[in-house]
C-alpha cells in the first residue's frame, strides 16, 4: 500500500469518527456554552495537528507543511465566514440552541460542497493551465473587495434559493419547535430554521468559491487540500460558539484576512509565469499576517473611528 492509500484510509478512519461524534453528540438541539465551545474547539485542533504529525511521519515535511498551511489558510478564511452566520442568525432572529441545529447541519452541506468543488477544481488546473490566471485574479478581486468593500448587508429576500423555496412552500412567521417542515392543516409549510438555513448553505457556497482556489496556491494535492478543509471545517461549528460573543473585538482582523487572500492570488499568478514562492514563506506571511491583525485590533480597535464602525 502506497504512502498516501495509508494516509487516505486513515483519514477515512478518523473523519468517520469525528463525525460520528460531532453528530451523535449533538442529536438533540441545546444551547452551545462557552466552556463546550473552548472544549470542541481544542479537540478539533488538536485532531488536526495530531494528522499532521501522521503526514510528516508518513508522507514527509513537504507535504506536511502544504497541509499546515492549507489548514491556516482556510480556518482563517473561516473566521471571516462567521461574521456573516451572525448577522444571517440576527436577521432571522434566531438564538440559542437553534444556531447549534442550523450549524450542524450547514456544515454538513458544506462537506458535500467542499468535496465537488476541490476535485473538479483540481481536474480542471491539471487540464486547463490558464485557469491559474483566473483564479490568481479572482483572489485578488475578492481582497480589495473585502478590504475596501465594507461587510454589506444580509438581504435574504433577494436571495434566489430563498425565492424559491418561498414559491414552493409557504413559511411561518414564527420559530415554533426545531422542526424545518412540517404539515398544517393538511400542508407543508416551513419554519423560518429552513430559510436561515438554506441561506448559510448559500453563504458558505459563496465563501468556497473564495477559500478553495486559495489552498490552490499551496497544494494541487487531492489529499492535502481536501484533507486539511475538512479539518478547517469540522471545528467551526465550536468556533462560532467560542467567537460569537468577542469577534466584535477583533475589528482589523478583515484586513489580515484579505492580505492573505492577496498574497496567495499574487503567489498564484508567480508560479504560473515560473516563479516559485515557498510553502515556508507562504506560511510565515500568513501567520504574521494574522499575529499583526490580532494585535491590532486589541491594542488600537477601542480607539477606532467611528466612521468604520459600520465597515
Amino acid at each position: 500500500m502506497s504512502e498516501t492509500m495509508i494516509m487516505w484510509t486513515l483519514f477515512a478512519v478518523v473523519f468517520g469518527v469525528m463525525l460520528a461524534v460531532d453528530l451523535g453528540l449533538n442529536r438533540k438541539s441545546h444551547e452551545v456554552s462557552f466552556r463546550e465551545a473552548l472544549v470542541w474547539s481544542t479537540v478539533w485542533i488538536a485532531l488536526a495537528l495530531a494528522f499532521n504529525a501522521g503526514i510528516y511521519l508518513v508522507m514527509g515535511s513537504g507535504k506536511a507543511l502544504e497541509f499546515f498551511s492549507g489548514y491556516v489558510i482556510e480556518k482563517a478564511l473561516s473566521v471571516d465566514n462567521l461574521f456573516v452566520f451572525i448577522m444571517i442568525f440576527s436577521y432571522f432572529g434566531v438564538r440559542g440552541h437553534h444556531q447549534a441545529r442550523i450549524l450542524k447541519w450547514g456544515i454538513v452541506g458544506a462537506l458535500v460542497m467542499r468535496a465537488l468543488f476541490i476535485f473538479a477544481g483540481i481536474g480542471l488546473l491539471q487540464r486547463f493551465n490558464w485557469l491559474f490566471y483566473l483564479f490568481g485574479a479572482l483572489l485578488v478581486v475578492t481582497a480589495v473587495r473585502m478590504a475596501f468593500g465594507g461587510e454589506g448587508e444580509v438581504d435574504p429576500e433577494r436571495n434566489p434559493v430563498v425565492r424559491g423555496l418561498r414559491k414552493l412552500l409557504p413559511v411561518t412567521r414564527s420559530i415554533r419547535g426545531d422542526w424545518f417542515v412540517t404539515r398544517r392543516r393538511g400542508m407543508l409549510v416551513a419554519s423560518p430554521l429552513l430559510v436561515t438555513l438554506l441561506v448559510v448553505e448559500w453563504s458558505d457556497l459563496v465563501f468556497a468559491l473564495d477559500s478553495i482556489p486559495a489552498i490552490f496556491a499551496v497544494s494541487l494535492d487531492p489529499f492535502i487540500v481536501f484533507t486539511s478543509n475538512i479539518f478547517a471545517i469540522m471545528g467551526l461549528r465550536a468556533l462560532y460558539f467560542l467567537l460569537a460573543n468577542v469577534m466584535g473585538m477583533f475589528v482589523y482582523l478583515k484586513y489580515g484576512i484579505s492580505f492573505i487572500l492577496l498574497f496567495v492570488g499574487c503567489k498564484m499568478l508567480a508560479g504560473v509565469s515560473g516563479f516559485h514562492i515557498p510553502v515556508t514563506v507562504s506560511l510565515a506571511v500568513i501567520a504574521v499576517s494574522l499575529a499583526l491583525a490580532v494585535v491590532a485590533s486589541l491594542l488600537f480597535g477601542n480607539r477606532r473611528d467611528p466612521a468604520l464602525e459600520s465597515v
